[in-house]
């Protein structure tokens, strides 16, 4: 009798791991989902103002005539349009805007280089998008910002943002929607990191970028964690006792011929 007790002791155990274990995996799943649509919003809106940079471009090169140099990187831009759209088509897990950020960090430095070849004047120095919003273009400088709750740090910025920075105004920075606020993008949380490699993950000796969007989401991150940890708990509550009441009946059915 007892061996028919730890065998059904062990079919409860394996039956409240396997429902808990289903019950989890479609909890990540559907965190992934949440976490990802936003994210990809925010690359989507970003290949589309690249395509009104081109446009404004094909509008500065009217009646023009491009060197070979000119018309070279006027290509690599329209390529970069192309291949971001493509990408960003592809997007099923937020790790791969990375991909679509990178592509359009590429495509813009090639009209940053346009614009100085018509000029005449040298190519410029490729240097990582404005921190507080990649779509101003190439930053000019870096500027000693701290976001709230963060510590100072150096940060690349364009002309304008740089110019409030020092005025001691609040940069544009780019909002992203978190629940029912709009906040900077480096305040949106883990998801949106992919989006900031891609734009400045080429920059090898710019590391401290990251660790300033660590501290910054380890912030709402608790929060984060917190409510994860509560939606888990209530889910493992939920599955063990999904699992307990599926396993009773089988229970019952095994002690049905058995008297006591």
């Amino acid at each position: 009798m007892g061996g028919v007790i730890v065998l059904v002791l062990v079919l409860l155990a394996v039956a409240v791991f396997v429902v808990v274990r289903r019950r989890n995996k479609q909890v990540a799943a559907d965190r992934a989902v949440r976490e990802l649509e936003p994210v990809k919003k925010l690359a989507f809106e970003d290949v589309t103002a690249l395509g009104v940079e081109l446009q404004d471009l094909d509008l500065d090169l009217a009646g023009r005539q491009l060197d070979e140099g000119a018309n070279a990187d006027y290509q690599r831009a329209l390529d970069a349009y192309e291949a971001a759209k493509t990408s960003a088509d592809r997007i099923e897990r937020p790790e791969q805007v990375q991909d679509v950020t990178k592509i359009l960090d590429d495509g813009r430095y090639a009209i940053a280089c346009v614009h100085a070849r018509v000029a005449g004047e040298p190519i410029p120095q490729r240097r990582p998008a404005c921190f507080f919003d990649p779509r101003h273009g190439l930053s000019v400088e870096d500027v000693t910002y701290a976001p709230v709750g963060g510590a100072d740090r150096k940060v690349p910025a364009c002309a304008l943002d740089a110019e409030r920075v020092r005025a001691g105004a609040e940069p544009d920075a780019r909002q992203v929607m978190v629940g029912t606020q709009r906040v900077p993008y480096w305040q949106g949380g883990p998801a949106y990191r992919p989006y900031a490699a891609g734009y400045f993950g080429g920059f090898g000796p710019m590391d401290w970028i990251f660790m300033g969007f660590a501290f910054n989401m380890m912030g709402d991150g608790l929060g984060d964690l917190a409510a994860g940890v509560g939606d888990g708990m209530g889910d493992l509550a939920g599955g063990i006792g999904d699992g307990i009441g599926d396993v009773a009946g089988g229970i019952g059915d095994v002690f049905d011929g058995f008297d006591f």
